[in-house]
């Protein structure tokens, strides 16, 4: 049995939470609002500042767990949002926010211009710090790493666009001939 799943997910009164007949959990916020699609097996039910996981049959109970994560990740995403902050590492690595897109300059020939998805909120500070901002934690995960792929960090000089929290490790480069 999933002990995750026992938990219960607490929320604020300043958050509102709906459940369709659809098995879908609707969580909106002040301004956000995000949707968790509920598997069949699972059950969702709110009770006086709390939804409470149940699990329909005990060999889904891995379903359990991941409902009640999901739920608990939409609950945090409205009240408090998540973040996902970047650093550019190298000389003349720069990122900018043009509009609707993020544009890159990392020693290629030409900048790289990655459209913002919606719900999702880019800063950028000191032309070097990227900051992903949005309701939705896998899709603030999932463009963070989109931008990470544009040049991942290298182990020999730690170039590259790597995760603020990240640490690189380095390889020692060419021994020097005796």
């Amino acid at each position: 049995m999933s002990r995750v799943g026992k938990a219960p997910v607490y929320f604020e009164k300043s958050v509102q939470v709906t459940i369709t007949p659809s098995n879908e959990v609707t969580v909106k916020g002040a301004k956000l609002s995000h949707t968790v699609k509920l598997r069949p097996e699972v059950k969702a039910k709110v009770e006086d500042g709390k939804i409470i996981i149940e699990c329909l049959k005990p060999e889904a109970a891995g379903f359990w767990g991941l409902t009640r994560a999901l739920v608990q990740n939409a609950v945090t995403g409205v009240t408090k949002g998540w973040t996902r902050e970047l650093e550019l590492n190298g000389v003349g690595y720069r990122a900018a926010v043009a509009g609707k897109k993020l544009e890159i300059n990392v020693g290629y020939s030409h900048p790289v211009n990655l459209p913002i998805p919606d719900g999702l909120e880019v800063k950028v500070d000191k032309q070097t710090k990227i900051a992903v901002t949005g309701a939705d934690r896998q899709k603030v995960g999932q463009f963070a790493s989109v931008i990470r792929d544009v040049k991942p960090p290298e182990p020999y000089l730690a170039k590259g666009i790597k995760y603020a929290d990240e640490v690189i490790r380095r390889k020692a480069g060419k021994a020097a001939g005796k």
